[in-house]
């Protein structure tokens, strides 16, 4: 199957099956329909003598690495039980991200869940209003985006170079990306920081492992099907086309991503809670390499295999997936204030 096709195929399995048990097809004429900022002018990856150094060699963003710029406000979204602003973000040349903000109506500072689908996935989820009705359902704010060379921020590179032949650019500056994004959430003074969740799949998941492992301020950690153990995941999974796999096998390549393997990564974990859930029909990730991720999870985390759809549909029905989540981040204690996380943490904005 060309990889077109089978990455077209990942995007509906996962939007119909893995988004929170929503058993839809987004059809992109739902009621949220923000217009999008235009897209970023092209710079080349840590490129120029201007270009912010990003360490890819680690999740951990070194202090003054990245500099925000001042958000961008596209569009906001009035429904009767939420608000939805679309946002562009950015911090290094080339890379502005539509950030959604999704917040219920009627809660001061709700706690919040950053939400990380698996590449291939896009942005057409967070403007969708039943979706948006479901993840603010409880009085709780969802953060939205994509990973790095994915969906709109895939741009001016040959075709050659994508998520996986970029693997260590795709995995460390999305790891780099979900620390910025906090660094910025806790400037707006209107959600919970002390009560702050995140929800991945797939790639997704890798990245909330990497990011988790080294920032404590994602008190809750949701990861589905992660990928990882690179070595096997190259040689054996199904996602990389045959004619690229070759790349993907050879030393140096490996050598690359070593550093940002999510199974040496997950002991790790800082999260106060966390669930590691897997589906054992799901065959992008090979059974051995489930195992070894499964057996890095550290003491005193959830772990659930579901081992046909049905077991794993059933959790998923009516957006159950999502009661977990807010009853962990539920039994955390309410701040009344989160100044001292904001003050410590809070990047100095400059004027685009």
């Amino acid at each position: 199957m060309p990889r077109s096709a089978r990455l077209l195929l990942t995007k509906v399995l996962a939007v119909a099956i893995l988004v929170l048990g929503i058993s839809f097809l987004l059809s992109g004429n739902s009621v949220a329909q923000p217009l999008r900022p235009s897209p970023p002018v092209a710079a080349p990856p840590n490129g120029g003598s201007d270009a912010p150094q990003e360490d890819w060699t680690t999740p951990a963003l070194a202090k003054g690495s990245l500099a925000h710029i001042q958000p961008l406000l596209g569009s906001v979204n009035d429904q009767p039980t939420y608000t939805m602003e679309l946002l562009a973000v950015q911090w290094r040349p080339g890379d502005e991200i539509d950030l959604y903000v999704i917040k219920p109506k009627g809660v001061k500072k709700p706690p919040v869940v950053i939400y990380l689908y698996g590449y291939p996935a896009e942005t057409d989820v967070f403007r969708d209003d039943r979706y948006d009705q479901a993840v603010t359902k409880d009085g709780f704010a969802a953060v939205g985006f994509v990973a790095a060379l994915t969906g709109h921020r895939y741009h001016d590179r040959p075709m050659k170079e994508w998520f996986v032949s970029e693997l260590q650019e795709s995995l460390a500056t999305s790891a780099h990306d979900v620390q910025m994004l906090i660094d910025y959430l806790a400037t707006r003074d209107d959600l919970d920081m002390n009560r702050v969740g995140f929800f991945g799949h797939g790639a997704g998941a890798s990245i909330g492992i990497l990011a988790s492992a080294v920032d404590p301020r994602i008190k809750v950690l949701q990861a589905i099907d992660p990928w990882g153990d690179w070595p096997t995941w190259m040689a054996t999974s199904p996602f990389p086309p045959e004619n690229e796999r070759p790349n993907f096998v050879k030393p140096e390549f490996l050598k690359k991503v070593a550093t940002l393997e999510p199974a040496d990564w997950l002991p790790k974990v800082q999260a106060k809670r966390f669930r590691f859930q897997q589906t054992a029909f799901d065959k992008i990730t090979p059974a051995s390499s489930k195992d070894k991720l499964r057996a890095a999870v550290p003491p005193g985390a959830e772990v659930t295999v579901y081992k046909t759809p049905d077991e794993y549909n059933a959790v998923m029905i009516g957006g159950k997936q999502l009661d977990w989540m807010r009853n962990a981040l539920r039994s955390l204690p309410e701040a009344a204030s989160d100044k001292t996380t904001a003050d410590s943490k809070a990047p100095t904005v400059s004027s685009k």
